[in-house]
């Protein structure tokens, strides 16, 4: 059964360095229905698209904007991963999209150096008021190409961002100077384990060159507070239904093909979060 909630006296640990991990958050009955349903979700993988990393790897995921009533979106409503998110953001939290990564044994690409809301402010979200719960669905290890993070670098307010391949990536000189400054740290995983992570956050993770399959679920919250002041291709405010963590193991294998509900799939052309911003050689050097 999942554990619940973060302890309120982790939040103190999520405000300084920007992330916080919670081992076991799900149990191995709920966190393998969650693999085997991703792994052989037709509909999942049949949505997904891949994003150049610049190193000439490419990194595949599925996309989605509302959480639905599959079993993705039961982990999405759960009380544990919400009402987290609500004590990170003080306040009520809605669902801003969900992705599933799959990162591939041998193939899975790189993520660039980024920040979420280094993209996400180009959608009209005015404040940094989002936080990310990065699920594991396989062992993250550095050898598969965990997330790197560099701790308190959420502090550093927004970077510029700019295409790096087809990803959005912050300004490399600023991040440079950062990594003299912070600690870099490989958050290795368990399946089951949630990492809740700041908007502002700068991360990556390598290729994954080994045998074994990465494969992680993202919900992303935003808050009710923090409706964007237009229009874009994620959603504003919609009220979150929250469910009970046992609604995990009542949905049992529900995919995206088991239900009618309109999740909003994303695709590559329109996810604009990146591909609005502009390349490094196509931006104007400061007068």
């Amino acid at each position: 059964m999942a554990s619940g909630p973060l302890r309120d006296e982790l939040i103190p640990e999520y405000e300084r360095n920007g992330y916080v991990l919670v081992k076991g958050m799900f149990d191995r009955d709920e966190i393998g229905l969650l693999r085997r349903a991703a792994k052989e979700d037709r509909q999942l993988d049949q949505h997904s698209f891949g994003r150049g990393d610049g190193e000439g790897g490419t990194v595949r995921l599925s996309l989605w904007n509302h959480p639905g009533d599959t079993l993705y979106g039961m982990f999405a409503r759960c009380q544990t991963i919400v009402n987290s998110a609500e004590k990170l953001l003080e306040g009520e939290v809605y669902h801003y999209h969900s992705k599933m990564i799959m990162k591939d044994a041998k193939v899975g690409g790189a993520w660039a150096w980024h920040q979420d809301y280094g993209y996400w402010y180009q959608n009209g979200v005015l404040f940094p008021l989002l936080t990310s719960a990065f699920i594991a669905v396989d062992p993250a290890t550095k050898e598969n190409g965990c997330l790197q993070v560099l701790k308190g670098s959420h502090l550093l307010g927004r970077i510029d961002h700019v295409l790096t391949g087809d990803q959005a990536g912050a300004d490399l000189e600023r991040v440079r100077e950062a990594q003299k400054r912070l600690e870099l740290v490989y958050v290795e995983m368990d399946p089951g384990d949630v990492l809740f992570f700041h908007a502002n956050l700068l991360h990556r993770s390598d290729q994954n060159k080994s045998d074994n399959p990465r494969w992680s679920m993202i919900c992303c919250y935003n808050a009710a507070r923090n409706d964007p002041y237009k229009e874009a291709h994620h959603p504003r405010y919609t009220p979150l239904h929250k469910v009970s963590d046992s609604a995990i193991r009542e949905a049992g294998l529900r995919r995206f093909a088991d239900s009618s509900a309109n999740v909003a799939w994303m695709s590559d052309t329109e996810d604009h979060s990146a591909r609005s911003l502009s390349h490094p050689e196509e931006t104007t050097p400061a007068q």
